[in-house]
């Protein structure tokens, strides 16, 4: 396994690795004015949230690696500390790519990159229409990591004002397959946050999971299950009884199939019986999927 002591890498090594290695990443695509109020627009992945109550969104438009110039956003913040930050779905990443291209200062990456400025509420900078969400932010804090080429530079920001549009919403709730979100990678690479890429995992935060430490181990010592079926089967809040399980099972009419498998040799128990409950694991049916389990290695 390769390992790198930072200190005896190039920057260039260590931005490929991070950007590589801690992906997907969310795009903040920043809106500013400089001191002649001309709008710039450029994506930044160096991005995230970090409060809702006051609700703070940090990006950093890091120092150039190849000449330790910064960028004009950052420039434009010292002058004015307001920005627009707009999301970045799917259907404006290629616009969104193109503004990111290093045009002179004074160029407007809104007409370059084609997309359409509409005024805000509350701050000076533009919102992109084409945006499904929009926070216009006044800047807190301007925080330099380092004077060196790559050296971040965190911008933190108070939302003031969110601007939804009603074509993401289900149920006033932003649908994650409506909004089409995408994600940051290394290089050249994205990747989408919507269709078949979307998976749920039910956070243990009102219930009490009782771990894979409790877990039988004709369960916990399988291999067949992943550390990620495990994780599932930890997650529930009680173990089903024999009876509880039994009841389960005849409900579902799988008693044939239990029945069929149940007197095999261990291995061959094993393989049959926890791939058709990592079946229903897949389909996120946790309990049903430990039925089977406890019914076949409790059935005499």
């Amino acid at each position: 396994m390769p390992s790198y002591v930072v200190s005896e890498i190039s920057p260039n090594k260590i931005q490929a690795i991070l950007t590589s290695a801690v992906a997907p990443r969310p795009i903040a695509f920043a809106s500013t004015v400089d001191e002649n109020g001309v709008n710039n627009l450029s994506p930044f992945s160096f991005f995230n949230v970090f409060s809702s109550n006051p609700p703070i969104a940090i990006f950093s438009p890091a120092r150039r690696v190849r000449d330790n110039t910064t960028k004009h956003t950052y420039e434009n913040i010292l002058k004015h500390p307001e920005v627009v930050i707009n999301v970045v779905n799917y259907d404006m990443v290629q616009q969104t790519s193109l503004a990111s291209t290093e045009y002179a200062k004074g160029v407007d990456e809104f007409l370059k990159a084609g997309f359409t400025a509409i005024d805000s509420d509350l701050v000076k900078p533009k919102r992109v229409k084409e945006s499904p969400v929009q926070f216009e932010c006044k800047v807190q804090q301007t925080m330099p990591m380092g004077e060196n080429g790559g050296a971040g530079i965190l911008i933190i920001c108070e939302i003031l004002k969110i601007h939804v549009s009603e074509t993401v919403l289900t149920n006033d709730k932003i649908d994650q397959q409506k909004i089409k979100l995408v994600g940051r990678l290394g290089e050249n690479w994205y990747t989408k946050a919507f269709g078949n890429a979307l998976f749920e995992v039910t956070k243990p935060l009102t219930t009490l999971g009782i771990g894979i430490d409790n877990l039988p181990n004709y369960i916990k010592n399988s291999n067949v299950f992943t550390g990620n079926d495990l994780g599932m089967l930890g997650n529930v809040e009680k173990f089903p009884t024999k009876n509880e399980a039994l009841e389960t099972i005849v409900n579902k009419g799988l008693q044939e199939y239990l029945s069929k498998h149940v007197n095999n040799e261990a291995l061959e128990k094993e393989f049959y019986i926890h791939t058709f409950a990592k079946k229903y694991l897949a389909m996120h049916k946790v309990e049903l999927a430990l039925s089977i389990m406890v019914a076949a290695y409790n059935t005499n």
